[in-house]
């Protein structure tokens, strides 16, 4: 292994954590600074955000829902199994795992399909497709689902 490919899955890993933090503690402008500027990402609702400027309305729409719950509002993403394929010094795909936990506990599961792409060494999502292939019954995602609205 050449040490730009280790560097590569460093980066990656670091940028796939960092979207759960940032993410789940409401820092959307960094979460975007995450994404290419022509990313797209598809979350099951029907729709395909593309830039940057619509996948920021899946952030803001999620923080938005999860704000009208009742009680202390928290999530926190957990990622496990992330699978890395490198395409090149500048592209690569992944998938893996996640579980989201909320007030109630565990609120629904499902699985992260990306691609990455690499600008001026910084690695970024190109796109990320989010698939949810669970939820428990009565909690925010099952809600929000029926109104339509997934989420990341």
């Amino acid at each position: 292994m050449e040490s730009w490919e280790l560097d590569a899955r460093e980066q990656i890993r670091s940028l796939v954590g960092a979207y759960n933090a940032l993410g789940d503690r409401g820092r959307i402008d960094e979460v975007m600074a995450l994404f290419a500027a022509d990313a797209v990402m598809d979350i099951d609702d029907g729709r395909l955000y593309e830039g940057v400027d619509e996948i920021r309305l899946i952030f803001t729409g999620t923080r938005d829902s999860i704000r009208s719950e009742p009680g202390p509002g928290y999530v926190q993403h957990h990622t496990s199994s992330l699978a890395i394929t490198l395409d090149g010094p500048q592209a690569a795909t992944g998938h893996s795992y996640f579980t989201v936990m909320m007030n109630h506990g565990v609120d629904h599961w499902g699985r992260y399909q990306d691609k990455y792409a690499c600008a001026g060494g910084i690695w970024l999502f190109a796109s990320r497709r989010v698939r949810v292939d669970g939820c428990t019954s009565g909690g925010w995602a099952e809600r929000r689902m029926k109104r339509g609205g997934g989420g990341p």
